[in-house]
């Protein structure tokens, strides 16, 4: 084998190399916004299991609020089959309204004393304000972890590799337009 056959097998190696590193850091990707997306799903499947509790404690004492929990309910469906459809669009447009609805909710139980003075309400509110921080800190991982991917997806010459082995963009879980804007506090309170 002459110089030109040597250079030949070194660069079909390293080419060889090369494609298995790509192929890897794509798997790698993949695996990532799994893993971030189930992080978010247990986060979501908690609050859904701890808002029939909550709709529950404040029925007791909010009587003429029905209109507010009802949402809260329908958000809490809306949120789930989101879910269920793995419609990211649909679920960033339910996680909006899941978010008004509850500002709304929480707002509201400062017309009721008493409410906020039951132990199971303030843990209960405690218990779901700290998993929709942690479902916005979740996002954001969830987010960084598509944007790496789609990123890589796309950069020459690791978008030729992620083409022939059929990787493909994920998409980012966006909250809606409004949920980005000042809250208009006065609007909570009427």
């Amino acid at each position: 084998m002459g110089v030109f056959g040597i250079v030949v097998c070194v660069v079909a190696v390293a080419l060889a190399f090369y494609l298995v590193v790509c192929y890897n850091r794509l798997v790698r990707l993949k695996h990532n916004i799994k893993a971030a997306w189930s992080n978010i799903d247990v986060l979501l499947k908690q609050r859904h299991d701890e808002l029939p509790k909550l709709v529950t404690t404040c029925r007791e004492y909010m009587k003429f609020e029905q209109e507010t929990l009802e949402k809260v309910i329908k958000a809490r469906s809306q949120v789930s089959n989101a879910m269920e459809a793995g419609d990211m669009a649909g679920l960033g447009v339910a996680e909006n309204f899941m978010h008004n609805a509850l500002g709304r909710l929480f707002a509201l139980t400062e017309s009721y004393p008493e409410l906020k003075a039951n132990e199971s309400f303030m843990r209960l509110q405690s218990r779901v304000t700290s998993l929709e921080n942690s479902i916005a800190d979740r996002r954001e991982f969830y987010n960084d972890s598509v944007n790496v991917n789609n990123i890589t997806v796309d950069a020459f010459p690791t978008n030729l590799v992620a083409g022939w082995f059929a990787f493909k963009h994920a998409d980012l879980f966006e909250v809606a337009e409004e949920q980005l804007q000042d809250v208009d506090m006065a609007k909570l309170f009427a």
